[in-house]
């Protein structure tokens, strides 16, 4: 067992792990005499039935640039009941627009939830205390549900009131295209099971909301899957919380959930309820009240579904914070930490839109003054205007946006700029007062990492400085040579030298 693989032995067979680079689409193994393809960062095979599993620990769903909701709601509702059905255990990240939800697609995943707290955070830059609405949430999830084709789980928090308010409750959120709801059992006003002060209703309501949402489900015509969270592990006890769940599994919930439990044994405990029905997981990233497992360790438990609620939301909130912070010195976020505009205009689905487009143009040459007006003229990104034909039979030719950003090939950067990165800067910082506050000496390679301490040094892209600085004899940039001096946004000097 090579590339760092643990084998388990478990039954008849052998478990193993293979970490593989996101970056790599596939790569083929064979375990004699049959060949197993792998297209996952984190794949586990469990053998002797050669079952494969991916982020969501199953094959990979094929890479869509453009889309607009392939395929209708009941077969997304098909194909979350075949995932639930299908061995191995499957990861679905939380998104919270439509935007973060097709990157999930992009990604590889083959389900993906919405998060209450992260909409809550990007749409209405607010906790998630229950202050955002039904109507807001179904908004949103219908944007969600037309931009991919995966199957989407939605967070229908406490289903907005009693159990007539949670019929309406699924029966918008079937209109809205998803492919299951979540209806957890806490009072008005509801927030993140992990924060302090949960409440939950009494137990016959709670099993009674359950009742009334297959009720919905039934009068739809829908085939919508039912997740039933109970909050009640912090509210009340674990006993309680087991108790909820198997009621609510008696009464017809397709998948059981209980938030914020404290340990692995009770995620065991849980896990032993109702062994038929299907458990998901909630992995709270950054400080959560439940242990953070790798997907095997969750699927030995006997986890079915995992949630990531918080990773994109997360990392969104950061990359904002140091992009504004270039800006705000004066500069721009260096080309390594965003993409290019072409790779922008690929995720979007620009280049897609611009291939289907094309089965649609026609040439208006027959207009009443007697010149070509065609519908699309050659199109210029840079220069914001439009060029238009006055010849009548002149064909249309519709041009793609020039590059705005260079292609970046960060393995021959680095192999072409190592000798640069070994030299030495020196940042000096003086203050308004013409005191010194900081003086010191880095190897070029850390100045990025500097931006953190000294924000007005965020954006600096020190490899193009270094590369246009006049050199020695050697072939290395001049010492004394100043890269930087300018006044940041509060008017201190900073100085950055070779030396």
């Amino acid at each position: 067992m090579e590339m760092g693989c643990n084998p388990i032995v478990r039954n008849s067979g052998i478990n193993f792990s293979i970490p593989i680079c996101p970056r790599h689409r596939s790569f083929t193994f064979s375990l004699s005499p049959h060949p197993i393809q792998i297209l996952a960062p984190t794949v586990l095979v469990h053998q002797p039935q050669l079952l494969v599993s991916s982020p969501s620990l199953s094959p990979l769903i094929p890479k869509t640039s453009y889309s607009t909701s392939s395929i209708t709601s009941d077969s997304s509702v098909k194909a979350l009941r075949l995932l639930l059905e299908s061995p191995g255990i499957h990861q679905g990240p939380a998104c919270f627009d439509a935007l973060s939800a097709k990157l999930i697609q992009q990604a590889g995943f083959r389900f993906c939830f919405t998060s209450g707290f992260s909409v809550s955070a990007a749409r209405l830059g607010l906790p998630d205390v229950g202050l955002i609405s039904y109507g807001e949430m179904v908004d949103q999830g219908s944007l969600i549900t037309q931009a991919v084709s995966i199957p989407v789980i939605g967070d229908g928090d406490n289903g907005y009131g009693n159990a007539m308010n949670v019929k309406r409750t699924v029966k918008g959120f079937i209109k809205a295209g998803f492919a299951g709801i979540i209806l957890e059992d806490q009072v008005a006003p509801k927030a993140c099971g992990h924060t302090q002060g949960r409440k939950v209703v009494s137990r016959d309501e709670a099993v009674m909301k359950i009742k009334a949402a297959i009720d919905a489900r039934k009068e739809s015509g829908s085939d919508i899957v039912i997740v039933a969270r109970t909050d009640s592990r912090q509210a009340v006890s674990l006993e309680e919380a087991l108790w909820r769940s198997r009621a609510f599994a008696d009464a017809g919930a397709d998948v059981l959930f209980i938030d914020a439990l404290a340990s692995r044994e009770e995620m065991k405990a849980f896990c032993e309820v109702s062994p038929f029905v299907p458990k998901m997981a909630n992995m709270l990233e950054g400080g959560g009240k439940t242990p953070i497992l790798n997907p095997v360790e969750l699927e030995e438990l006997g986890f079915k579904i995992i949630s990531y609620p918080l990773s994109l939301i997360g990392v969104s909130i950061w990359a904002m914070e140091d992009a504004l912070a270039a800006i705000k010195g004066g500069r721009v976020p260096p080309p390594g930490s965003l993409p290019s505009f072409d790779e922008i205009k690929e995720t979007l689905g620009f280049n897609k839109y611009y291939e289907e487009e094309k089965k649609y143009m026609v040439n208006n040459s027959q207009s009443s003054t007697g010149y070509s007006s065609p519908t699309y003229a050659a199109r210029i990104s840079r220069g914001g205007y439009e060029q238009k034909s006055t010849k009548a039979e002149e064909q249309i030719i519709d041009l793609l946006p020039p590059v705005v950003y260079d292609n970046i090939n960060t393995n021959s950067s680095r192999d072409r700029m190592s000798w640069i990165w070994s030299r030495t800067l020196r940042i000096k910082i003086t203050g308004k007062d013409g005191l010194q506050k900081l003086d010191v000496r880095i190897p070029a390679g850390f100045l990025e990492g500097m931006s953190r301490i000294i924000p007005g040094l965020a954006g600096v892209n020190i490899m193009e400085m270094l590369e246009d600085a006049p050199i020695d004899a050697d072939g290395s940039p001049q010492s004394g040579k100043i890269l930087l001096d300018f006044n940041d946004a509060v008017g201190d000097r900073i100085q950055v030298l070779v030396e």
